[in-house]
């Protein structure tokens, strides 16, 4: 299975992670570039979908609504998010106001919930870690999705150079249930400077996985189980969309690794 796509650069609509190829049964990751002017149109079918706009404007329709200039960082490091959730079977239309990157989340979903907006000043900001795991997590749609989504919980997390995240090591896929949800998870990395790397580690602890992957600007992971930290390399931030669903509800409740939860701070 394709645990890791490498980034290809492509215009239009691109399909990175599809369930059949990753091993993954609830998501799929897509990204739409477009120039200035130009349309996209696309059904959701059994889908809920957040499109994340990585950088540019756009004007976006679905189910009679219309938001017109959404988004305008200039990439993923400029600011916070917005995003525009879409129920499952529905229709929706992406208009570039400018040269635009959208990041077409998508969650296995049967309960259809009205669109909506989430606009940068509505994305909750967590300042977690300390020492040389501190990073910024962002929450796009987590506590503010409830009775307003199914399954899909989505954030961006912010590695400064040389930092660590999704640390110390934790793992959400049902092993230690009821205390562990179980929920798979895509991420989906940028660098700045574009030319840097991370490092994305993947283990188990009876050793049946214990893998570390470079990945770089634009690549792709998809978790389905197993503890997954990551770091940014020296001189270079690393940034990566992170969206997931599973059987057991939204609650994020990670599993730490026992070995390492000495270094979490007791308050």
């Amino acid at each position: 299975m394709a645990k890791l796509v490498r980034a290809v650069e492509q215009r239009g609509h691109q399909e990175i992670l599809l369930r059949k190829e990753s091993g993954l049964d609830y998501l799929e990751l897509s990204k739409l570039k477009l120039s200035q002017g130009e349309r996209y149109q696309a059904e959701t079918e059994g889908w809920e979908v957040v499109l994340v706009i990585l950088s540019g404007v756009a004007s976006i329709s679905s189910e009679n609504n219309e938001w017109s200039h959404l988004g305008g960082r200039k990439d993923v490091f400029d600011g916070k998010a917005t995003a525009v959730y879409i129920p499952c079977r529905s229709t929706f239309a992406v208009y570039a106001e400018s040269e635009v990157e959208i990041a077409i989340c998508r969650a296995k979903a049967d309960e259809k919930f009205q669109p909506f907006v989430v606009k940068p000043e509505e994305v909750v900001v967590n300042r977690r870690g300390e020492n040389n795991w501190h990073r910024e997590v962002h929450d796009i749609i987590v506590a503010n999705g409830e009775n307003r989504v199914q399954r899909i919980v989505i954030g961006e997390t912010f590695n400064e150079p040389g930092q660590w995240s999704s640390f110390p090591p934790h793992k959400h896929d049902g092993e230690h249930a009821p205390e562990e949800p179980d929920l798979e998870e895509i991420y989906h990395y940028q660098v700045h400077p574009q030319q840097g790397f991370g490092v994305q580690m993947h283990y188990v602890k009876d050793d049946g996985i214990d893998d570390a992957y470079t990945v770089r600007h634009g690549d792709s992971f998809a978790i389905d189980h197993g503890y997954h930290p990551v770091a940014a390399a020296g001189g270079y931030r690393l940034y990566y969309l992170w969206f997931l669903a599973g059987g057991s509800g939204r609650d994020l409740r990670p599993y730490d690794d026992p070995d390492h939860r000495w270094l979490i701070r007791k308050e």
